[in-house]
């Protein structure tokens, strides 16, 4: 079926019908075997590195390595998946991340140098975005049809979510339940199985573009500072995934961390979700600010209930509920990114969004494991706090409405939109949470 001809199946049942078009089963199955493992390296690694090598502060440091190394060669892949096709560069680079994956796993097993394992960690960077790849098949399948394609968006963030959660959950079963290194192993599996059965689907890949017009999204107005914003708020991320893990630990129920951490997860999920199916008033550049303040308050809630009950099961609610800000934020967030972005540069200005939060998830990481390892697993909760505040000082400052460009955006009749695309559109995984 020619793209744009799926816009009549998804009348009466949008996502049934999305899954009616040519080829959508098969690439959606593989795509989500392969995205399952962007919620099990970085917890897997914490985990595994932490258990054998007795410190928080070298499990946040070879993390936050690994994720700054994705913020440099996240653009670099995203920008030769667009001039080479996916299948050609994505099963290589997926190669070689899962080389990357192995050789940490038999670093750690086998008491190997400190610096080994920064090595191996920082070669998983090359892991492709399936986050981003499958949404350009979507684009291109349902080309000319804007309101399929937002409930194909909506699709996506929705796996986003769900994968991050499981994946989590698996990644901390995996490596309590079985051996350290479980969850690193059993994600590599997964990540090359799910690619290969991805990139397989010919039928659906969107065509290879022989160059990309405009000025570069960097130089875009208004777009540096929705840029450092970004980065501010990776830092909440990063931060509260090492924190967490860390507080389980000293509470002796290490097994219970996926479950904690997927409990911020599901709320962000269950906010999205609600958020997508309501059009929010006013322009995004409005709403960001009150968006990023509604997260600042709500994160006080789990160094609340860390400092004052000492209790993982008031923890793992008080996660719930900050996690709900989350999803309605990125969402904010993503749609100013598309209305700033240059035509026809929508996929390099996504992924400079995406690598922002990855280079904030780093620092929050590594700041966060140093807290813990100087101070306590409580302590560190202030250091989510902390980044949502400045990154609430940015977005107030930085994001007005004097940017936002007027009449359309992309193609868009609305200078604003409901839902923006799924974090990651062709860079980098952008759902941290």
């Amino acid at each position: 079926m020619p793209p744009g001809d799926g816009g009549d199946m998804l009348r009466l049942s949008p996502y049934r019908g999305l899954f009616r078009l040519p080829g959508a089963r098969a690439f959606t199955a593989g795509n989500l075997v392969a995205r399952l493992p962007m919620g099990m390296f970085s917890v897997s690694a914490v985990i595994m590195i932490a258990g054998t090598r007795d410190s928080y502060a070298l499990a946040g440091a070879v993390t936050a390595t690994g994720l700054a190394a994705t913020a440099v060669a996240a653009p670099w892949i995203a920008r030769l998946v667009d001039r080479h096709g996916q299948a050609r560069v994505a099963l290589p680079a997926t190669a070689v991340a899962a080389l990357g994956s192995l050789s940490l796993l038999l670093c750690v097993r086998h008491g190997a140098p400190d610096w080994t394992l920064f090595a191996s960690y920082a070669a998983t960077a090359t892991t492709p975005n399936t986050g981003g790849m499958s949404p350009a098949r979507w684009a291109y399948l349902l080309d000319g049809d804007p309101k399929a394609l937002r409930t194909a968006n909506s699709f996506e963030q929705a796996v986003d979510e769900l994968c991050f959660t499981l994946g989590r959950v698996l990644a901390a079963f995996l490596c309590t339940a079985l051996f350290p290194e479980a969850g690193t192993l059993v994600g590599a599996v997964l990540l090359v199985t799910g690619m290969v059965l991805f990139t397989t689907r010919r039928a659906t890949e969107p065509p290879v573009r022989a160059r990309t017009p405009a000025k570069a999204p960097l130089r875009a107005p208004g777009m540096p500072p929705l840029l450092v914003t970004c980065l501010a708020m990776g830092g909440i991320f990063g931060a509260t995934e090492v924190v967490t893990l860390a507080f389980t630990d000293a509470q002796g129920q290490r097994s219970a961390a996926g479950a904690v951490l997927a409990l911020q997860a599901a709320g962000s999920c269950a906010a999205g979700l609600v958020h997508g199916a309501v059009k929010p008033p006013g322009p995004a550049a409005a709403r960001l600010p009150w968006c990023v303040a509604a997260m600042a308050a709500l994160l006080t809630l789990p160094l609340l209930a860390a400092a004052l009950t000492g209790s993982l099961v008031l923890l793992a609610a008080a996660l719930l509920v900050a996690g709900m800000a989350t999803a309605p934020t990125m969402v904010t967030t993503m749609t100013l990114v598309q209305q700033r972005t240059p035509e026809g540069r929508l996929n390099e200005g996504m992924t400079l969004a995406v690598t922002g939060l990855v280079g904030g998830i780093a620092c929050g990481s590594a700041l966060g494991g140093w807290t813990v390892e100087h101070g306590s697993a409580t302590a560190g909760f202030a250091v989510p706090v902390t980044a949502a505040v400045l990154a609430l000082a940015l977005a107030a400052g930085g994001t007005s409405n004097r940017f936002a460009r007027p009449g359309t955006a992309h193609g868009h009749t609305s200078p604003d939109m409901t839902k923006a695309p799924p974090l990651g559109s062709d860079g980098a995984s952008a759902h941290m949470g």
